[in-house]
């Protein structure tokens, strides 16, 4: 079995001691600390647009094959949870869309966290939207 090895690249800060389960749901605002090293990388981002976040479920509790499926608090029946936005997970890897409101150097402010204070930091992504879910994408903005 091929192993994989990844490294932070900066983590989570936020006040909230309630986080809401998804993104999608979240008004929740933090911060994303990046590490300096990779502070050239951060040169594009900008306060208005929204951006994938990659991180690691690092308080999870692990997996085991009882997990495949699961019932989420807001659903009746169990699903597989591949299915789910569940942390527990095979590799407990999440990902959040979070609105941008400003940065300034290596610190990253936004808006849409379910995350948990400290939370590491894997990735970071464009948020890209096909053309036909958005009728006035324009295909020739991508970078």
């Amino acid at each position: 079995m091929m192993s994989i090895k990844m490294k932070c690249i900066g983590f989570i800060r936020t006040d909230a001691t309630k986080i809401p389960r998804h993104w999608s749901v979240s008004d929740v605002k933090g911060t994303l600390i990046i590490n300096g090293e990779y502070l050239e990388g951060l040169k594009d981002i900008t306060a208005g647009q929204h951006i994938v976040v990659i991180f690691h479920f690092h308080r999870s509790q692990k997996f085991t094959p009882e997990y495949s499926t699961q019932t989420p608090p807001h659903r009746k029946n169990p699903m597989g949870v591949f299915s789910i936005c569940s942390p527990i997970r095979p590799n407990p890897i999440g990902m959040s869309v979070l609105d941008v409101i400003r940065r300034e150097a290596n610190i990253i402010y936004v808006q849409g966290i379910d995350m948990i204070d400290g939370t590491p930091i894997i990735d970071i992504k464009p948020h890209v939207v096909k053309k036909y879910d958005c009728p006035s994408f324009d295909s020739g903005n991508l970078n």
